[in-house]
Formats: structure tokens, C-alpha cells, sequence
């Protein structure tokens, strides 16, 4: 059934705002997001590397964590002010979702918790600020990405992730629905009015699908594909360049060194306006995915970044998804 979103949460959520991974080696992993991705890299340590976009301000919206195994460590969200983080552990204890405040590098106060459905999340309510990039035309490589913008989970329960997140103020712009019911296999929902900042689709999980950063426009997309084939990362496009009919957005996605997927993209359109209702997209039709080219592989609907000690579960839901390789073997 499709959710109802409170628009007095007991706290206020800006939009998506880092992620962190752990990554096996360090310095590729670097390499990858800065030259191929084309993201600043705003400072290094011995054990992690912190990265944004062009036009952030932020210090990060990019932390990679060495560590001895690929892992999707936390999915970042803002908040609006320094009271949202005690407004959030007050609801929290009130509700039983287990939370735990923690110290991190150049952000305020940061809380980090497991949602219903087993998502590592962290919100914080500020960082420390650096100069935006966005007139510096001479350093916009690659693909140029100006902003983190949104994830996407897999989880193997749609509708009990739905139910938590508009119940603390996102809204719903888009969904996936079994045919002719409101029985939930993905929901796009937004709290800074485009269309998505979280995303759930149904699958094994929980598990990171991708995180998102805008680009300037569809060349971008197109030299960030050709750089990744200059610089020996072709076989990591992992799908595109195309159009999405959820969310119109043109995207390119690819995989790091670890296997991490990151999705280039643009042209998202506005969802501000409360009366606005949310796009409903039968899941056996295909234009939901791709308005053009053929359907995704195996690897893009079937494989994805697990978080660390969080036991992967299989979906309520029979996903069997038309992929590239089943459309190859009929056409």
C-alpha cells in the first residue's frame, strides 16, 4: 500500500549528503574517483581519503576507509541544525531503533543508526567548509561531477523501508508497483524536491546499489566515459549511457576498483509542490528503467555493495527482472 508521509517529522532531513567506504586499496580507489570520476580530493590521511563535487562546500561527500574488505560502511544524511541531532536520538530511544552518537573528522554532531530494514545510516548536522570549485572551468575533468545527490539500497522489504522514511518526512515522486496493484518493488523519495534522495528497490539486501552525483550536461556523461575507456576502466561501465524513465534522468554508471558502483547523471526535474502525486510505473514495463537501448546485465540488477556484520536477506518479493543477457537470448 502506498505510504503517507509526515510532513511534521520529529526531526528535519535536508537531503543526501556522504557516504563512506571501505576499500581494499586505498590509493586506486583514489585514483578512480579523482581521474576518472573527476571529484576534488579535499584532504588525505594515512587510512582514508576524503572527496566532493565541484560545487560543494561541504568538506566531503566522499570517504573512502581502508580496510580488508569492500564494504558500503554508511550512508550520510543532513540534518537542518545541531537540535535535529537531539531531536533524532529522542525519537529513536522512543521507537526502539538502536542509534549511537560518533566523533567524526570535520563534521558536527553525528549520529549513526540501522533503519527496519538493516541500512547503516549516519546524520550529521554540519561540516567543515571549503571552497567551492564551481567556477574553476580549468579543473572540471572526467565527468565533471558537481554534487552528491542520492543512493540507492536494495532491500529485500520495499514496503517496510517506505513506511519508515516517509514516516520521518520524505516524499514519495516516483514508485514501482506489481501490475495493477500498490504492492511496492521500488519507491524514489525525496526531502530537497527533485526527484529522489533515497531510493529502495526490491532484491537481496541490505545492500548499497549506488550513490549518485550530478554533472553539468550530457557531455559530461559522455567524456566520463571516455575517459574511463582511456584510462583502462571501459569494462567498468557498467551501464549507459542512457535515459531512465523513473526520474527522466540521462545516467552512466560504473564500478571502482572494489566494485562500488557510482551513477553520473542529469536532468532530474522538480517535485517541490505538495499537491504533486507521485509517478506510478507497472514493474513489467521496461520504459520505467531504460526509455531507450536495451535493458541492464546481470552484474547492474544483481550485485551490490553489502554493509559490515549486517546478515543479507532474500526479498518477500520473486525479483526476476528482464536483464541484457535473457533479452540477447530472445532477440
Amino acid at each position: 500500500m502506498l505510504p503517507t508521509t509526515n510532513h511534521e517529522p520529529p526531526f528535519a532531513i535536508t537531503r543526501a549528503s556522504h557516504v563512506s567506504l571501505a576499500v581494499t586499496d586505498l590509493e586506486a580507489s583514489r585514483d578512480f574517483y579523482r581521474d576518472v570520476i573527476g571529484l576534488v580530493v579535499t584532504e588525505e590521511t594515512d587510512d582514508a581519503v576524503y572527496l566532493r563535487g565541484l560545487e560543494e562546500a561541504a568538506h566531503h561527500s566522499l570517504v573512502l576507509e581502508r580496510g580488508p574488505e569492500a564494504k558500503a560502511l554508511q550512508i550520510g544524511l543532513r540534518v537542518r541544525r545541531d537540535a535535529d541531532i537531539l531531536a533524532a536520538e529522542k525519537h529513536f530511544a522512543a521507537t526502539g531503533v538502536p542509534f549511537e552518537r560518533v566523533e567524526k573528522p570535520h563534521q558536527g554532531p553525528t549520529l549513526q543508526f540501522r533503519d527496519p530494514v538493516g541500512t547503516h545510516m549516519e546524520l550529521t548536522s554540519s561540516m567543515d567548509l571549503v571552497p567551492r570549485k564551481m567556477q574553476e572551468f580549468h579543473e572540471f575533468v572526467a565527468g565533471a561531477p558537481q554534487r552528491l545527490d542520492h543512493y540507492q539500497v536494495v532491500t529485500y522489504d520495499v514496503q517496510t523501508a517506505t513506511d519508515f522514511w516517509t514516516g520521518l518526512g520524505m516524499r514519495m515522486s516516483e514508485y514501482t508497483a506489481t501490475d495493477g496493484t500498490d504492492e511496492l518493488w521500488g519507491t524514489w523519495m525525496e526531502v530537497k524536491g527533485n526527484t529522489h534522495d533515497l531510493v529502495f528497490t526490491n532484491g537481496r539486501g541490505p545492500r548499497l546499489h549506488h550513490f549518485a552525483y550530478t554533472v553539468p550536461d550530457a557531455t559530461a556523461l559522455l567524456h566520463a566515459a571516455d575517459v574511463a575507456g582511456a584510462l583502462g576502466f571501459g569494462e567498468e561501465i557498467d551501464r549507459g549511457p542512457g535515459r531512465h524513465g523513473i526520474s527522466n534522468a540521462l545516467f552512466l554508471y560504473l564500478r571502482d576498483p572494489d566494485q562500488h558502483r557510482v551513477e553520473l547523471f542529469t536532468t532530474h526535474y522538480q517535485f517541490i509542490d505538495l499537491e504533486d502525486q507521485p509517478i506510478r510505473w507497472d514493474v513489467s514495463n521496461p520504459r520505467r528503467a531504460q526509455l531507450w537501448g536495451m535493458p541492464a546485465s546481470n552484474r547492474w540488477f544483481f550485485e551490490a555493495s553489502e554493509f559490515p556484520g549486517e546478515e543479507v536477506h532474500e526479498p518477500l518479493l520473486t525479483a526476476n527482472p528482464t536483464t541484457l543477457e535473457q533479452y540477447l537470448g530472445v532477440h
